[in-house]
């Protein structure tokens, strides 16, 4: 719309454009398929609201994947105050989910709204300690699909005094390749990210990994190191994440919920701010310079001739990837 002046112009462009990215049988949807689902959206309450609307998250229009349009059911008021994601196991201990409840209620009190995936365990957990201060749910499925059936109850208490987002169809049911791209969203419209137990490979992570690309701050509470469910967790604070006790932390982090985005300090930018192109080669150059030899992590930054700060999201990134693994003594090697 923005290249071809209206929606009428750039729909008739679309089947072009499709064409000359080598996707085959393109058709634009039509008319009447839009109808029906802006239809089945009004009968569950649900809005449709695009990147040009002003009900639109501000913070979420800023990263490079924004989705263009998002259905919402509840307070669109709630998406324009401050917002800290908290995400973590479904499987979490009980002093995880404490700890997820304890946060969520100081975040709340702070003048902050949290924001979570509606999973089992820490997710959960999050949202019902804030519904009194404000949370967001953002689903992978349609807004007005139950998932997981058990929170049923909480996800109409959050429809109700909360928000739903979703950026799927109405009626869509969930499947496993929904949820990475939903975690996208949770990181994209927060301040920061806050980790409450998370395994070594986990959604949660991923999380991590968006909010680092999308230059928010990555915070994370720390775990026992025989317990699996805080590995990623305790990897994160290795790799340079902020580490959290309390909601004290998190605010010396990204400064009160009075701030304005003007009023914060310049976050450092992630890669995902760089050109795509920029990322792709400091990736390539670190796999280049690493062998099946160990490697220390600070001689590879030296002989990058980068600074740390550019090196280290990319390591953890190929790490979660799985395309190198750490060794002890800071030692660095391409995974087999």
């Amino acid at each position: 719309m923005d290249e071809h002046g209206d929606a009428h112009s750039a729909l008739e462009e679309l089947p072009e454009i499709a064409r000359a990215a080598g996707v085959k049988g393109y058709q634009v949807c039509d008319a009447v398929s839009a109808q029906r689902e802006l239809q089945a959206g009004r009968r569950v309450g649900a809005r449709l609201i695009s990147c040009a609307c002003p009900d639109y998250p501000p913070a979420l229009r800023d990263i490079s994947d924004a989705p263009p349009l998002v259905w919402v059911r509840g307070e669109t008021a709630l998406l324009h105050r401050p917002m800290v994601a908290l995400v973590g196991a479904r499987n979490a201990s009980s002093l995880g989910q404490r700890m997820a409840r304890k946060l969520a209620a100081d975040l709340s009190e702070a003048g902050f709204v949290t924001v979570s995936g509606l999973a089992r365990g820490v997710d959960t957990a999050c949202h019902s300690a804030s519904l009194p201060g404000g949370t967001v749910a953002v689903l992978a499925g349609g807004v007005d699909v139950v998932y997981p059936r058990e929170n049923a109850d909480l996800t109409e208490e959050i429809a109700k005094s909360g928000a739903l987002i979703s950026e799927q169809p109405i009626g869509l049911q969930p499947q496993a390749r929904h949820f990475p791209r939903r975690n996208r969203i949770i990181s994209g419209m927060a301040r920061a990210v806050v980790v409450v137990e998370a395994a070594a490979r986990s959604g949660s992570l991923i999380t991590a990994r968006n909010a680092l690309d999308q230059g928010r701050e990555v915070l994370v509470v720390p775990g026992h190191p025989f317990d699996a469910r805080a590995g990623g967790c305790n990897m994160l604070i290795r790799d340079g994440a902020t580490l959290v006790r309390g909601i004290d932390d998190i605010i010396e982090a990204i400064g009160p919920a009075t701030q304005t985005q003007a009023e914060l300090p310049l976050v450092p930018e992630g890669p995902a701010e760089r050109p795509r192109v920029q990322t792709r080669a400091l990736h390539d150059q670190i796999l280049h310079r690493l062998g099946p030899s160990p490697m220390a992590e600070d001689q590879l930054i030296r002989d990058l001739k980068r600074p740390a700060g550019e090196v280290t999201p990319e390591l953890v990134n190929l790490e979660l990837d799985g395309r190198i693994e750490r060794q002890s003594g800071g030692l660095i090697a391409l995974k087999h």
